[in-house]
């Protein structure tokens, strides 16, 4: 007997996940994917918003303040990227700045550092910003990390305290017990006293499986965005449009690594497994970037991808226990500012949702940090030297443009939550992310998992089960 199934690997479950694992609970997290942060938390803008959007009285407003100020310390724990960009929310005209006073007193309200500057003062920081803006609401606090990155992270330090994994696992019913329910997935059976719904863009589903009438549905909307390359300097700043009824616009996002992000567009769609590009979406990203940025480097772009926001019929995060199905908890519609939020997104499970139904001891052999990775890149010459000396595969570079060793990629095959496909390796230690975008380093990254797995290099796959790179030909 499982005192919690959590369905859902993403940044909202391993977050979730992670803290649970402090107390000696039997837990398992539980995902479709062949891999953690698959979804929703692998393609978005990567933004530690700091919480002035949101309106008040709502789950995001109380959640994006308290789970952005914990980001920084979280990261440090767990050898995370977290770059401070700060943000500027770019106004063109006087309606727009309008939008930004009510923006500034929100700030106020919630404790949130703002500065104000002119457009001409704001151009000084950012010559790439556009002419027409007038204005700029500062909010220097704003990060940006690897989403993905502190969702494996979070998964890592979650299942060396004791909760178990299983990727790859559909959940398919979900029955009531005598003692709480009976998860049923295509692979096997969870009896647990609690389950948590944090199953992203297939949340109704989930939540459908135990009640008659669920109270919300999904609405997925897609993102589209422009990789630029990171030998280009366009932007210090994460720079926004003013924010719309549609969200926060088109964005110039620098990342932890040096590339920039530009995008998305927000386009609902039918089909939760809809996440190609389309020439629409990128012109719209290309039509609208360019009302509040000049000069923008589209022709620098290594990669296009889209991914899709859990939004739901609900404009608000959607964090209970089902009216209709008690100890069933929806954490649900966790859209943007979800990262951000994702940590007091636990807390408030926790602390407002489960704490009269388990009991709290702490696990003492529980660590919520994890070892360091060692990134070549990184370290000094002398730390170099002296990891080629202890390890030899530290000194061959696999990845070119991102200057990966073997010793790396091995590193992260072996890792407690380790990569299993090529993309889990990508996600882990960057190879197939530079300019070549794998073109150099993919047939070998196949190899090494090919080694390190004990299986042929056939059975290696990009991402899902289904997706072998290579095919034995039949003569």
């Amino acid at each position: 007997m499982y005192d919690l199934v959590i369905i859902g690997a993403g940044i909202t479950g391993t977050m979730l996940a992670r803290k649970l694992s402090a107390f000696k609970l039997k837990a398992v997290l539980i995902d479709r994917e062949n891999d953690i942060a698959n979804e929703a938390t692998m393609a978005n803008s990567a933004i530690v918003h700091t919480g002035y959007d949101p309106e008040e009285g709502t789950l995001k407003g109380l959640l994006n303040v308290r789970g952005a100020r914990q980001y920084e310390q979280i990261c440090r724990d767990l050898h995370c990227g977290y770059k401070l960009t700060g943000a500027y929310v770019a106004a063109c005209g006087e309606e727009e700045e309008k939008v930004q006073d009510e923006l500034a007193e929100r700030a106020e309200k919630r404790g949130i550092a703002y500065e104000w500057l002119s457009g001409d003062e704001a151009r000084t920081h950012e010559p790439n910003l556009s002419k027409h803006v007038t204005r700029v609401l500062s909010f220097p606090e704003t990060a940006v990390v690897y989403p993905w990155e502190v969702a494996i992270a979070c998964a890592e330090v979650a299942v060396n305290n004791g909760t178990e994994l299983r990727l790859n696992e559909t959940v398919c019913a979900i029955d009531r017990t005598d003692s709480g329910w009976c998860v049923k997935t295509d692979k096997g059976e969870y009896e647990t006293k609690i389950v948590i719904n944090a199953a992203g863009v297939a949340a109704d589903k989930i939540y459908g499986m135990v009640g008659d009438h669920p109270s919300f549905t999904m609405t997925p909307k897609k993102g589209e965005y422009f990789v630029i390359d990171n030998d280009v300097h366009y932007t210090d700043h994460i720079i926004y449009p003013v924010p719309t009824a549609k969200g926060k616009g088109v964005l110039a996002v620098p990342t932890v690594y040096g590339n920039t992000l530009l995008g998305p567009n927000s386009e609902r769609v039918e089909d939760p497994d809809e996440r190609g590009c389309t020439f629409a979406g990128l012109d719209y990203v290309r039509e609208n970037l360019v009302k509040i940025m000049r000069n923008p480097p589209f022709n620098k772009t290594i990669r296009n991808f889209a991914g899709l926001r859990p939004s739901s019929s609900c404009s608000d995060f959607i964090i209970e226990e089902a009216p209709d199905a008690e100890n069933f908890i929806n954490v649900a519609s966790i859209e943007s500012p979800g990262l951000a939020s994702a940590p007091a997104v636990a807390d408030y499970v926790i602390e407002e949702l489960l704490k009269d139904k388990l009991t709290w001891d702490k696990n003492p052999d529980a660590r919520m940090d994890r070892e360091a990775p060692v990134v070549m890149a990184k370290l000094s010459e002398e730390e170099k030297k002296a990891k080629i000396a202890e390890n030899p595969l530290y000194g061959k570079i696999i990845c070119r443009c991102e200057q990966i060793s073997e010793g790396e990629i091995v590193d992260c095959i072996r890792r407690t939550c380790g990569a299993r496909s090529v993309k889990g390796v990508k996600k882990r230690v960057r190879p197939g992310m530079g300019r070549c975008q794998g073109g150099f380093c993919e047939p070998r990254v196949l190899n090494i998992l090919a080694r390190e797995l004990n299986c042929s290099p056939l059975d290696v796959v990009l991402d899902s089960p289904a997706s072998r790179i290579l095919e034995k030909e039949n003569r």
